[in-house]
């Protein structure tokens, strides 16, 4: 009998996708660039027939790739082709909300959004809310920790979650929680990206929606004044709700698209969020306001009601796509850098979308840091997929060299398994691996992904410098 075989006998007949056409759509996440049809895509509706499909697959030696909404912009769930897809799109109940305890639990094919959707009754919210959050699930979200526009204030997936309920490959049940004494595991399996364990529930901290929130956009003549104005804010003993920052093609791009009123001639546009009671937002609207009029803004502008609020962010929150408009393909990269470097980054971006010959748009979370230069590219073009991937290197290890990571919130997958081993070294190489073992002996959950191997590492210190070798050939290209 063969994997799939047994997989059908165990469970309903609608849960196992095994044909071409039945597969085709899992092959690849948000990073569509690279593909590989899975074996067969299991859908399981009960943590039982999860924890079937792990004991199978452990059987048959068989590679687990959990996806959930396929959201991802790492290649995170890219399959294997001798490997199964654990969808978890139909573990999608909120399985609890107490408003006393300020809690909800869920399982992970919950949407994002629809935590905030169904507290919102009780004057409550889930605070990260990444841009795809209309679309995300909870269980994605953990896996590769993702942030939001919030995150600066509220924080990341991991400052958001209070336990786990996660399955091994032997469909036993673990619970991680803030109760754990010593190595804090809770933290660890934030961000796993599906190495460590399955998750099928997860404790989310609700926080009380604020009384008020008001939104400053500033328009800088240059990309120095607004990164310095940034800074400027956060001396001051001031912590947004948001901060966020785009350049001068990304304000051209989502304003063509969103029409919200951004200034297309500005160099560089800054959105800072604070919220909290009416008084003190007024408050700290105002001293935002002449803090970054002080640091050179030409133009100031401070919603005046909610509905000027939520439509100012419409530009930011639509970037993505927006940038989208202008080619047949983008590369959307993920790196986080001190925000003392900000203004030194994009120059040295800039200087490398010349080298490339690709335009860059530029969008990231200038409180953390985080940036997600986007770099347009025509796939259909031959040799260009290949240059925006040395581009995408580039940038990731200049965040590297400035004292940054390669990762904010994205997570690493496939994409980024070469920077990897420009970030980190042997030892700390062995100890990942180290802690892989541990939690998966087995080494079927996601294999490949994350984690580059040390013979990996040893063949690119050389290949990098004189070969200049893609980590993605084998891969089929689209």
């Amino acid at each position: 009998m063969s994997v799939i075989e047994a997989l059908k006998n165990a469970l309903p007949k609608a849960s196992v996708l095994a044909t071409e056409e039945q597969c085709r759509p899992y092959e690849c996440d948000a990073l569509s660039a690279y593909r590989e049809k899975p074996l067969a895509v299991v859908l399981p509706e009960t943590d039982d027939q999860v924890k079937q499909v792990l004991r199978i697959c452990k059987a048959y030696q068989t590679p687990v790739i959990t996806r959930g909404s396929g959201t991802g912009l790492a290649g995170g769930t890219l399959p294997l082709k001798n490997g199964i897809v654990l969808g978890l799109s139909k573990l999608n109940k909120i399985l609890k909300i107490d408003p006393l305890q300020r809690i909800a639990v869920v399982q992970p094919g919950v949407r994002n959004i629809q935590v905030s959707e169904a507290v919102r009754q009780y004057g409550l919210y889930y605070a990260p809310d990444p841009s795809s959050q209309i679309a995300c699930s909870i269980g994605g979200n953990v896996a590769e920790n993702s942030g939001g526009v919030h995150c600066l204030k509220y924080g990341l997936t991991v400052h958001n979650v209070n336990s786990l309920r996660v399955l091994n490959m032997d469909g036993e049940e673990y619970i991680f929680d803030e109760k754990d004494d010593g190595v804090d595991l809770l933290a660890m399996l934030n961000g796993s990206e599906g190495l460590l364990g399955v998750i099928v529930e997860i404790k989310l901290k609700l926080l009380p929606k604020p009384e008020a929130a008001q939104l400053v956009m500033a328009a800088f003549q240059s990309v120095n004044e607004c990164a310095e104005a940034v800074t400027a804010v956060l001396k001051q003993g001031i912590i947004p709700a948001g901060l966020e920052m785009m350049d001068k093609f990304s304000i051209q791009a989502a304003e063509d698209f969103a029409q919200v009123g951004y200034p297309t001639e500005a160099e560089a546009l800054l959105l800072c969020e604070v919220d909290g009671s009416h008084d003190q937002v007024q408050v700290d609207a105002k001293r935002v306001a002449d803090i970054l009029t002080a640091e050179g803004a030409y133009k100031i502008i401070v919603s005046q009601n909610e509905r000027e609020r939520v439509a100012l962010w419409q530009g930011r929150k639509n970037a993505f796509p927006a940038v989208g408009r202008y080619s047949p393909d983008y590369y959307c990269m993920d790196g986080t850098i001190p925000r003392s470097k900000l203004a030194y980054v994009l120059e040295e971006i800039a200087k490398l979308s010349k080298k490339y010959g690709l335009r860059v748009a530029n969008v990231f979370h200038a409180g953390d840091g985080n940036l997600h230069p986007l770099i347009l590219y025509d796939a259909n073009k031959p040799g260009e997929l290949a240059q925006t991937e040395r581009f995408g290197c580039d940038i990731l290890n200049l965040c590297v060299d400035v004292g940054g990571t390669i990762t904010g919130e994205h997570g690493v997958g496939v994409e980024k398994l070469n920077s990897m081993c420009h970030q980190y070294q042997g030892a700390e190489l062995e100890i990942f691996h180290g802690i892989k073992a541990v939690f998966d002996d087995t080494g079927l959950l996601n294999p490949g992904k994350a984690v580059p191997t040390l013979h990996r590492c040893a063949e690119l210190g050389h290949m990098h410098v004189h070969h200049g070798e893609l980590p993605f050939a084998h891969l089929e290209r689209f």
